[in-house]
């Protein structure tokens, strides 16, 4: 097995809680993702809705969860594809109903044919059904999702239905991690940490961006996870002045940085770490310097991430302390800082992006977009200066754990001083 699977109590305890946040006489119908098609006949895999997984643990296409809530309790509900002989031959088996109660812990397993029939026996007795629609801030994506599809279908054969969307909900619940999570995003970690320890050594001018690339996915998928936990940011050059550099198809020049934003995946849940380290194992003085600013931003973006601080809050005293690198640094000056010593805008031209997002069973996690701090949140810290007039891009990143009097830094293992990185790439 790839890995540990999270036991059913935790996706149990999950349901339960929702429930408790459901009204008396609603319902909830939630879809699995859909597998998408590439061209031909062919498709990509399977990436599962996570807000399913994290009630159910299935993590198979055609799966859907109905809950009914009552005033002393809630009903539930598991609609599974049916394996047949053709599916079994070309695809392998699915979940047995057996397996899906043990891996779920719902006791009322059952076929997808038997949904529409379930829907037309409690959506007209419902007084509200929820359903699913993305609110994510940074959701741009165009595609109808199976669960919107889903929504529309039901307005059209239950038009008095009244129909609620459960994110913000589900969202909220998903903040605070919980043991097992905490579990599997640390295995995530630590997986990662060891891949890139042994890159470290591999790493020399020459070598291609998706040479480092292939060189991870191996490292990575021989540990267990299926895949990157995103496309990764493989920049050299000065590529590393490009956030989100996906082409990863340039060979990396003697003297020039790379720029390395990944992650991996351990049972859904995700690593997102990002170093930057000189090709031929040795900054120069300018790269070290503008190195151990971004370090000295990290170092004090993770002092003040504590229990209580507002997240707009926290990047705005970031985006301060960043103001008085950048000044050390010769990129901007006194001056400028002064025209809004409070929030200088001038920063932004160096350092234009956040420095922390919820991280979980999506890279960039559910939750608020301006919360309070609170134990329990895993959020990333990964500050960075662009200098692209001189071909300079230096972010680093490390994925942090909210305590209640202390943080846990579930990448801390990894390199990150610019000595320890110069000793490990060392020939």
């Amino acid at each position: 097995m790839r890995y540990e699977p999270l036991p059913s109590s935790f996706f149990a305890g999950n349901r339960e809680e929702l429930a408790s946040r459901l009204p008396a006489g609603s319902m909830l119908i939630l879809h699995a993702n859909d597998v998408f098609p590439t061209n031909a006949d062919g498709t990509f895999a399977l990436h599962q809705n996570a807000n399913l997984f994290y009630l159910t643990g299935v993590d198979q296409e055609e799966t859907v969860l109905v809950m009914t809530i009552r005033e002393d309790g809630w009903d539930e509900i598991l609609l599974l594809r049916e394996t047949n002989e053709q599916i079994a031959i070309w695809e392998g088996a699915r979940l047995s109903q057996e397996q899906a109660r043990e891996l779920s812990g719902i006791q009322d397993v059952r076929w997808t044919d038997e949904y529409d029939a379930l829907l037309e026996a409690l959506v007209p007795s419902a007084s509200m059904v929820f359903v699913e629609a993305n609110q994510h801030p940074r959701c741009t994506c165009p595609v109808e999702t199976r669960n919107a599809r889903m929504t529309k279908e039901l307005k059209e054969k239950f038009p008095d239905a009244v129909l609620k969307n459960v994110y913000e909900i589900l969202a909220d619940m998903r903040q605070i991690k919980k043991p097992e999570e905490i579990k599997a995003l640390k295995k995530a970690c630590d997986i990662t940490n060891e891949g890139f320890r042994e890159l470290l050594r591999f790493i020399r001018p020459g070598v291609g961006e998706w040479q480092i690339e292939g060189f991870l996915a191996n490292e990575f998928i021989s540990r267990g996870p299926r895949k990157f936990s995103f496309l990764p940011i493989i920049a050299s050059g000065k590529d590393t002045c490009v956030l989100h550099y996906i082409q990863n198809d340039k060979r990396c020049e003697d003297g020039d940085l790379v720029l390395m934003d990944i992650g991996t995946e351990y049972g859904n849940y995700n690593s997102d770490m990002t170093r930057t380290v000189p090709v031929n194992g040795k900054f120069t003085p300018r790269q070290r310097a503008v190195y151990e600013s971004v370090l000295n931003m990290m170092t004090y973006a993770k002092k003040i991430l504590k229990p209580g601080i507002l997240k707009s809050e926290y990047e705005r005293l970031v985006r301060v302390f960043a103001a008085g690198e950048l000044v050390k640094l010769g990129l901007i000056t006194p001056a400028q800082v002064a025209e809004k010593p409070s929030d200088p805008p001038i920063v932004r031209k160096y350092y234009m992006h956040g420095c922390s997002h919820f991280l979980g069973l999506d890279v960039h996690d559910v939750g608020e977009a301006n919360p309070v701090v609170l134990p329990g949140m895993v959020f990333t810290v990964e500050p960075g200066i662009y200098i692209a007039e001189e071909g300079i891009g230096i972010r680093l990143e490390n994925d942090v754990l909210i305590g209640e009097t202390e943080n846990i830094d579930l990448l801390g293992d990894v390199p990150l001083l610019p000595d320890d990185i110069e000793r490990l790439m060392a020939r």
